[in-house]
């Protein structure tokens, strides 16, 4: 009966049971590694942003660029402005395919800033300088971004 089964099979069911729990132990510990990754990728991300964004802070000569009433044709993008912008954009296509690669946890907010940045006279004539040089899907999530509305 059971116990001729059992005595016959014992080996066999341990050695299931024991194969089954490392793969249910990996699969755990490449989830949690997984988690921990994307975490501090996204700190990475957090710091770059941080970093682009105290530079704006503590320089005069770009408060124009999240100016919305900028006319640039009574005063032309400055050198400055169109780096600072390209580096808010370089920064928004890393966030971009960090997110699509999960490589980072999801950012949920953004689609709704690349609209309010690329909305703005400055960065939106710094991307038409730039965006034949993107990648074809950045530039469409970019372009699909400007009728977030």
């Amino acid at each position: 009966g059971i116990a001729a089964w059992f005595s016959q099979n014992s080996f066999n069911l341990v050695s299931s049971v024991i194969a089954i729990t490392g793969l249910w132990f990996t699969a755990f510990s490449i989830r949690s590694e997984t988690k921990a990754r994307q975490v501090a990728n996204l700190i990475a991300v957090t710091e770059n942003h941080r970093e682009i964004w105290a530079e704006y802070s503590r320089s005069p000569d770009l408060w124009r660029v999240l100016n919305p009433t900028a006319d640039l044709t009574k005063q032309p993008i400055t050198l400055r402005e169109e780096l600072f912008t390209r580096s808010v954009i370089f920064q928004l296509n890393s966030s971009y395919y960090a997110t699509k690669d999960h490589l980072i946890i999801k950012l949920e907010g953004l689609r709704r800033d690349a609209f309010e940045f690329l909305s703005l006279p400055i960065p939106m004539a710094t991307w038409k300088l730039i965006k034949y040089k993107q990648n074809d899907e950045f530039a469409a999530f970019v372009e699909s971004c400007q009728n977030w509305k």
